[in-house]
This record gives structure tokens, C-alpha cells and sequence, in this order.
């Protein structure tokens, strides 16, 4: 389940990195108010074919997360995790279909450069985040003994203010990192240097004047995370493996931004980078709940 709805989430990505966000027009569910043709009637297009790929891949996932619930209900008792986590995922992805949906309504795909699209694209990213998040959760619920209710104690108060901190940052390095790739999208250089020069062009539009800022919240945020897995290490040895798994996707996920840079985000890569940012997240949800639940 999880897989399957990080396969989607990048096919999203897919569908923004290459401009056919559009190619249903301005309808939803159906495609320009038919299933799968063009404007006009005319044969679809390829970001017809890549937008209502993404609608039908969509469909399918909340038929999928609806059997989770059913699963979670029927197969673990009152008051278990499991049966928290697969409602959550199941409110968190029927909001991502409204929030889709609201992106196209409102226009806010293809070249649409406006402010306003920076506020939906960020809701949808965070609301993105908490799908995933929710998802694994259930799934370590589900095969650890920590998915009963009731706790013998409360975690300790650092544990949970520097959990707190690492997610939190996470998902504001997650937002910039989407409006600096909206605004690769929408403004393709030819040049490292032509790109830098227009996010210090004070007339630029606000996406190049915020892309900037990318590469310095990464700095700040993976120097914490850096922090945060070797001392969860160090204080619960048992949660180790999860640590040093952060750390690897963070390398990884740096070596993968400097590259994104360098090749002037091809749409491949933008792919790579943002699958390596998914895994990143799924991991450190994985850490900061091993963290906060008690040690075997």
C-alpha cells in the first residue's frame, strides 16, 4: 500500500514536471468533459494521457486504502493504532484527491506562475507528507507490539520536542523544495549561471526569488538530522539501524540535489530527487516513532 501510493505521488510529480497538469483542461474527474479526448473532441494529447493516468492511478488508491480500513477494523481490536493510522490515511487521501482536484479547478497547474499557486502546491505537499506518514505508521503498527493502545508511560519530553523539531523541518525543507522545482519547471535556463542570475534578479517572479533559499534550508536541516540520528543512536542503541538508514538517504539525497543543479533539473532527475526525499521521510516517521515507543 505504501509503495503504492508513493508510485503515485511521484507520477504527480511527473505529471507537474512536465507541464500536463492541464491536459483534462479544466474539468474534473473526466478529462475537457468526455473520459480520455482532447479539447474539442480532438485525440488526446500525451499530457492528456500523462494527467488522466494520474486520475486513474488516484481512483484505484482509494479503493485500495478503503480494504485497509475494512482490514484494520475487521482484523484488530477497540482502541488499536492500526485502526487509527488507516483512518487517518484514508481521511489525509481523500483530501489529496479534493486538493487535486482544486489545483485543477482553479488552474493552478502548467504555466501557471502565480502566487496563489505557491499556497495550493504547498498544501498539497504537506497534506502529501501526512498521507505517507499515516500509511507507515500503519503498517509499523501493524507488525509491532507498540500498535496497542495504551502505553505504560509517556515518552520523555526531549524525545518528543526533537521528533517534533525533525519532522517539522523536514516538511518546510519539503515546501521549499517544491517551489524551487515549480520554478524549474517553469522557467528552464539554458546555464548554471543564467539560472543564478534569475533567482538574484529582484524583478524575478517570486518562485526564482525563493528558490534560492532551497539550498541553504537543506544545509541547516540536514545538519540537524545529522544530529538527530546519531544522538537517537546513541541514547536507544535498538533504534541504531533506522539512525545510520536516515543518514545513507541523506547522503543520497544531497549528492542527488547537487546533480538535480548541475543537469539544470531534467525531469528524470527532479524524479530521482523527489523519491529519495519520499524515502527520506518515511524513514525519519520510522525513527521518531521508535524513538518515542519503548525500548524491547
Amino acid at each position: 500500500m505504501l509503495a503504492y501510493n508513493l508510485g503515485v505521488v511521484l507520477w504527480g510529480a511527473f505529471v507537474r514536471a512536465t507541464g500536463s497538469g492541464a491536459g483534462c483542461g479544466n474539468h474534473w474527474p473526466l478529462c475537457n468533459g468526455t473520459v480520455t479526448q482532447g479539447p474539442g473532441g480532438a485525440p488526446p494529447s500525451a499530457a492528456t494521457i500523462i494527467e488522466f493516468t494520474h486520475r486513474i492511478t488516484s481512483g484505484i488508491d482509494l479503493a485500495l486504502v478503503a480494504l485497509l480500513v475494512v482490514w484494520a477494523f475487521r482484523r484488530f481490536p477497540r482502541q488499536h493504532l492500526v485502526r487509527l493510522g488507516a483512518a487517518l490515511s484514508a481521511l489525509f487521501l481523500i483530501t489529496e484527491a479534493l486538493l487535486g482536484a482544486a489545483l485543477v479547478l482553479l488552474q493552478h497547474v502548467a504555466k501557471n506562475a502565480s502566487v496563489s499557486r505557491a499556497y495550493s502546491l504547498s498544501t498539497h505537499l504537506v497534506n502529501t507528507l501526512m498521507l505517507l506518514a499515516c500509511l507507515t505508521l500503519t503498517a509499523w503498527w501493524s507488525s509491532e507490539r507498540v500498535g496497542q493502545a495504551v502505553p505504560p508511560a509517556l515518552p520523555r519530553r526531549r524525545a518528543v520536542w526533537m521528533a517534533a523539531v525533525s519532522l517539522a523541518s523536514v516538511v518546510v525543507l519539503g515546501v521549499s523544495g517544491a517551489i524551487a522545482a515549480l520554478g524549474d519547471t517553469l522557467f528552464p535556463v539554458s546555464s548554471l549561471a543564467a539560472g543564478l542570475a534569475q533567482d538574484l534578479d529582484p524583478a524575478a517572479n517570486i518562485f526564482l526569488r525563493l528558490r534560492v533559499f532551497h539550498p541553504l534550508i537543506a544545509a541547516a536541516v540536514g545538519a540537524w538530522l545529522l544530529f538527530y540520528a546519531v544522538s537517537s543512536a546513541s541514547r536507544r542503541p535498538d533504534v541504531g539501524r533506522r539512525a545510520w538508514s536516515l543518514l545513507a538517504l541523506l547522503g543520497a539525497q544531497i549528492v542527488a540535489g547537487v546533480v538535480n543543479l548541475l543537469l539544470l533539473a531534467p525531469v528524470w532527475m527532479q524524479i530521482v530527487h523527489l523519491l529519495l526525499a519520499d524515502l527520506l521521510w518515511i524513514t525519519l516517521v520510522l525513527l521518531s516513532a521508535a524513538v518515542l515507543s519503548f525500548p524491547p
